[in-house]
């Protein structure tokens, strides 16, 4: 019995066969192939989705950057002698870069189908109207001090210190940028970007801390960059969001042309128009125009009468304003002035934008094509995030006010 026992334990310690190590090997290998295969899909959606959230995330960076600005577009000076949205004067809302040092105009170009520009007035206590003229070129401005300015310091007047921007402007449609150099007692020195202002400002004209930008496509093929840009306004160029492929402004607005209110141009309280500057009285001069006459009206017979056509059959119906319409003018304050506008940007209503983003992964995008503006590296269909396209209109609430 010994002998058998130990017989036996010798027999168990002989191990497997060839045969049964080969069946084990590949029972192991198919399980493996197995939950590998149910291991990568895994893989793929556990990278593609943090990348989807992302461009998710950067498209609504996107739209309320944006909307915020456009929005806010054409907020005017609320107190002090001069009180208004800023469209019954100039165009706060244009189709190019309208700042810096080499804004768009000085270059003959009046219309980018990727570029916005915007200004507005802000909430604040800064606004006024010069004391004294401002002659072209000047730099140092005085300004009354009507009821709503902060009491003047060593560092502040009507609430302006260095560093803020301001905006002087006319009823003839004229404008310029600056920024608070300096303050003095009742007055300022100001600096301008780019060539020295041309326009000279009577006393009365408006002063008001003004909000501004340009909101831009840059597109770099050769180092794969495509970002969502907003200017300043003044020096500075920032990358707002990245992987963005496509931006596109489309306009919309009156078909009827500006008219009179009825409201004699005499009296001192407005509006006299229904949108855009008044016309200068009968017999007056503005800028280059003939007497009486503006960008928005000529005379005939002695009275006033639109000079802009009616677009689309007129009415409330908005039309769209093309990029012929918005180049061909006439021009605001008229076409010698360096920041002239086209006048039927006085018109804008609504602004429409179309934005595109993109996975910022060439190895979540697929060929060129429908799903994917510039193309990537993946093949395979579980590892696509598409491009994801988002139109959306803003209706900038201070150039529909009364419609």
């Amino acid at each position: 019995m010994t002998g058998r026992r130990a017989h036996t334990r010798g027999g168990s310690s002989a191990g497997f066969t060839v045969v049964e190590l080969l069946v084990s090997s590949l029972i192991t290998v198919a399980i493996a192939a197995a939950i590998f295969g149910l291991v990568n899909p895994a893989h793929h959606v556990f990278q593609a989705q943090p990348e989807a959230s992302d461009l998710q995330q950067r498209l609504r960076v996107s739209v309320d950057s944006l909307r915020k600005d456009l929005l806010m577009a054409g907020a005017g000076t609320y107190a002090g002698p001069a009180t208004g949205a800023l469209s019954y004067v100039v165009a706060p809302v244009l189709p190019y870069r309208a700042f810096g040092d080499a804004p768009d105009p000085s270059q003959g170009t009046y219309f980018r189908s990727d570029t916005i520009s915007f200004f507005y007035v802000p909430s604040t206590p800064s606004q006024s109207v010069l004391a004294a003229p401002l002659s072209p070129g000047a730099l140092e401005v005085q300004l009354h001090a009507p009821p709503n300015c902060p009491a003047a310091t060593a560092t502040e007047v009507c609430g302006f210190e260095a560093g803020d921007r301001l905006m002087i402007f006319d009823e003839g449609s004229q404008w310029d940028i600056f920024s608070v150099d300096q303050v003095g007692v009742g007055a300022a020195s100001l600096l301008h970007r780019g060539a020295p202002a041309v326009s000279r400002y009577e006393a009365g004209a408006a002063v008001a801390e003004v909000r501004l930008g340009t909101y831009y496509l840059k597109t770099d093929e050769t180092a794969k960059v495509f970002q969502l840009m907003r200017h300043d306004g003044w020096a500075t160029s920032l990358p707002m969001v990245d992987d963005v492929v496509k931006l596109r402004f489309q306009y919309f607005g009156d078909g009827e042309p500006p008219r009179l209110t009825g409201k004699p141009l005499e009296s001192d309280a407005g509006p006299w128009t229904t949108y855009g500057p008044a016309p200068p009285l009968i017999g007056d001069t503005r800028g280059n125009w003939p007497a009486g006459e503006s960008c928005t009206f000529l005379v005939a017979n002695g009275e006033h009468l639109p000079r802009l056509d009616t677009l689309g059959g007129g009415g409330v119906t908005q039309v769209e304003l093309t990029r012929t319409m918005l180049t061909d003018g006439p021009w605001c304050p008229d076409a010698l002035t360096p920041n002239q506008f086209d006048a039927d940007l006085l018109r804008v209503r609504k602004v429409r934008v179309t934005l595109r983003v993109q996975s910022a992964l060439a190895s979540l995008r697929g060929p060129a094509g429908l799903l994917f503006l510039k193309g990537g590296t993946a093949r395979a269909g579980n590892r696509y995030v598409p491009d994801v396209e988002l139109q959306f209109d803003v209706t900038p609430r201070n150039l529909n006010l009364g419609r």
